[in-house]
């Protein structure tokens, strides 16, 4: 008997997907819960189990393809079938040869963005799909595996001849294509501007050196420098409502509660998952939730509800090593806090040189709704709740 595989019900927000990956192919035996397919929405990838032992008999929708909500895109016969099963050794023999014969012609879209992405050589990775076909897992496998940067290294010609020059076009995502889009509609509807102040990062991090042995022992995760921003902005938020406040259309929208959104990078482009009600959360348990979202985001296990919300955007490029930038408005926020690298650089303290571990703040904000006054003293709020932290603890 035939079993109907369908895309899964979209949230609200989403009207359509891509399938992204089939992980099998037709006549291939599955067993329960085997992954078939990605399946790719603008926010978030959902995966399509097997609902039973059993064998994918046809697509009905290829890699690339727009679906719908409970679209079919599958037959599926459960049982397996005499004369299509293939035992493990007799895989193992047929993939060395299979292997040879892999091209890029044969990878699937979502794998060649990840070699294109990290420019390796499909020649150099091991496929451990059907036929020795390349899958997703094989390619992030190999660059966890810190072979990357030696086959990358080692495939790239010494002097390449004119003639020999090439290109590859990839397809955008569909979240790629979507932050493009809202980056874009950031930059062209909003009166954005960004201003500077710089903090003294040397109280947080003797905080930090004196208590990073206990709190790991304690909590089994160490004190990073997010839950310090984000409890400093959940303050700083309840000191300037409008900044924690939206436009939509011709009215102001100001929001009672306190949710922040993370910027996260992801294999999949820049995700902003959401911390909600910081104001009753404690250091640890911002902590905690930030390890959480990024590891969730780390192996695509984001869901919508994740990605919904949010009224304030913390975004550190300095884990990247960036020292300035004006980052871009998250809509319909009013505001993102960009925090940088710490570098130690000579300041002035008390008519004395010092050199202190700083780091810049770039506060980006729509003009339109958050004036130049409230926009310089939240930030100074926040420079003055990270140089001193026992603030935080008094409500000061």
């Amino acid at each position: 008997m035939s079993i109907e595989i369908k895309v899964p019900v979209l949230p609200e927000s989403v009207a359509d997907a891509t399938i992204a990956t089939w992980h099998v192919k037709p006549g291939e035996q599955v067993s329960r819960d085997q992954n078939l397919v990605d399946i790719e929405t603008d926010k978030v990838v959902l995966e399509v189990v097997a609902p039973e032992d059993g064998q994918v008999t046809e697509f009905l929708a290829q890699e690339g393809d727009t679906v719908l909500a409970e679209q079919v895109i599958a037959m599926f016969v459960a049982g397996a079938v005499a004369g299509q099963e293939v035992t493990k050794a007799e895989a193992e023999a047929a993939a060395p040869a299979a292997a040879g014969d892999e091209n890029n012609d044969a990878l699937s879209p979502s794998v060649r963005r990840l070699i294109a992405e990290h420019n390796l050589d499909a020649s150099k990775i091991k496929g451990t799909g059907v036929g020795g076909r390349i899958t997703k897992e094989d390619v992030e496998a190999f660059v966890k595996g810190g072979a990357a940067k030696t086959a990358a290294l080692s495939s790239a010609p010494v002097v390449a001849p004119l003639g020999e020059r090439s290109q590859k076009r990839v397809p955008m995502t569909r979240l790629r294509k979507t932050i493009a889009g809202r980056l874009l509609e950031a930059k062209n509807s909003t009166a954005m501007l960004t201003t500077f102040n710089e903090v003294n990062m040397k109280p947080i991090m003797n905080i930090r050196k004196q208590y990073q042995d206990e709190f790991e022992k304690k909590h089994g995760m160490r004190l990073g420098f997010m839950s310090f921003y984000v409890k400093a902005v959940t303050e700083a938020l309840k000191r300037f409502p409008d900044v924690n406040a939206s436009i939509d259309g011709d009215d102001i929208i100001y929001h009672n509660y306190f949710d922040v959104s993370i910027a996260v990078s992801t294999p999949r482009g820049l995700v902003t998952p959401v911390l909600r009600d910081t104001d009753t959360m404690s250091l640890v348990d911002i902590e905690k939730a930030v390890r959480d979202l990024a590891i969730k985001g780390r192996d695509g296990k984001l869901t919508v509800d994740d990605m919904t919300g949010g009224n304030f955007t913390v975004t550190n490029g300095g884990v990247f090593g960036s020292l300035m930038s004006t980052p871009i408005l998250n809509l319909p926020q009013s505001a993102i806090l960009g925090m940088h690298a710490i570098k130690d650089r000579p300041m002035a303290v008390n008519g004395q040189v010092e050199i202190l571990p700083m780091m810049y703040l770039a506060l980006s904000y729509d003009h339109r709704i958050i004036d130049g006054r409230e926009s310089v003293g939240f930030l100074v709020t926040i420079k003055e709740f990270l140089e001193d932290p026992t603030r935080l603890l008094l409500d000061l």
